[in-house]
């Protein structure tokens, strides 16, 4: 039975990361760790796993964990996650990493749009990317994945189907996505205040969101041929959920019926991906680790709509679908049933 430890176990993504563990009997949770004082029993920090689950949260060495997990999720901040990570795989620790920073292939574009030196460039470019549905194959026998994030499932599963078949311009695609409050973490911020947010939509990191030579990358690969996004990300007041509307020139004459047609080829036989006909609503999808898509002819553009739970598919649950694959289990254990 693998033996797991969740790194930074305070936030919203590691809850849910705890929740969907602790439904597969396959699986021991032996270490949680924060920087918090006093060793903490979980449930005083998340306290829905009151009488469910209640190992003390420790700040623990990279040693530590080694010596008492198999495998770790580290859903540790940007830079604090590789730092440890270099050090858990030297222990043996195979690693599902939910932060960016084996993401991009290269030390400096990372550096560019994270203001910081990456702390082990070696392994960029050399890190399966964690999404199942177009990288299956690579994950099963790695040590480490790149976990992707919230905004950049949404929009590489809604494209890729598109630019692998050459079927839209790779340039000028634009990505309108609107994502809830949790998508900021649970740290608090002034700007996802209730009262600064609640009852207000707002735009933000627009043309310098972190997420877009993210999206940009995995595409290119996809595709083939270089692909240039416009990415801007609005903050929703709701919890949870991801919406992106996303708008592509066809190339060549694309039906609607055609579009959708193409989406379920690709997609066919997927666990987790659902083409729909009717226009996705976050609501559908919330709790769960699916994704629905459906595509739109409007006028010149084929508009892609896409929606996700960012907490689950978005993070936790793409991450439980990257551990069962490199741990040899069914790839939807502990996800289905919803």
């Amino acid at each position: 039975m693998p033996r797991v430890a969740v790194l930074g176990a305070t936030g919203y993504t590691a809850f849910e990361l705890i929740r969907i563990l602790l439904r597969n009997p396959e699986v021991q949770i032996t270490a949680a760790t924060t920087r918090q004082e006093g060793s903490p029993p979980i449930s005083s920090i998340h306290p829905a796993l009151t009488g469910q689950f209640d190992l003390a949260c420790e700040d623990l060495t990279p040693q530590q964990i080694a010596e008492r997990a198999d495998f770790a999720f580290c859903c540790l901040p940007h830079a604090a996650s590789a730092a440890v990570i270099s050090e858990l795989l030297d222990g043996g620790v195979r690693v599902v990493d939910l932060s960016a920073d084996y993401r991009l292939n290269d030390p400096q574009v990372y550096q560019q749009w994270y203001k910081v030196e990456h702390p082990d460039p070696e392994r960029l470019g050399k890190t399966v990317y964690g999404l199942p549905e177009l990288y299956r194959d690579r994950i099963a026998d790695q040590d480490l994945i790149a976990n992707p994030g919230c905004y950049t499932s949404t929009s590489i599963l809604a494209l890729a189907p598109f630019l692998k078949a050459g079927l839209i311009e790779p340039t000028g695609i634009i990505i309108d996505a609107k994502s809830g409050v949790s998508g900021a973490g649970r740290s608090p911020k002034l700007g996802t205040l209730y009262a600064e947010c609640n009852e207000s939509i707002s735009a933000y990191g627009v043309g310098s969101h972190r997420h877009q030579p993210e999206i940009e990358q995995v595409l290119t690969d996809v595709s083939g041929k270089q692909v240039d996004v416009v990415f801007t990300p609005h903050l929703t007041p709701m919890d949870r959920g991801i919406l992106a509307t996303i708008y592509a020139k066809p190339l060549g004459d694309l039906p609607e019926a055609d579009a959708l047609a193409v989406l379920r080829e690709f997609y066919a036989g997927e666990p987790f991906i659902s083409v729909v006909k009717d226009l996705p609503s976050t609501k559908h999808v919330t709790g769960t680790n699916n994704f629905h898509v459906t595509v739109r002819r409007t006028k010149g553009y084929l508009t892609i709509l896409a929606v996700l739970d960012n907490l689950i598919k978005g993070a936790s649950g793409v991450a439980v679908q990257n551990f069962n694959l490199m741990a040899g289990y069914n790839e939807t254990l502990g996800l289905l049933p919803v």
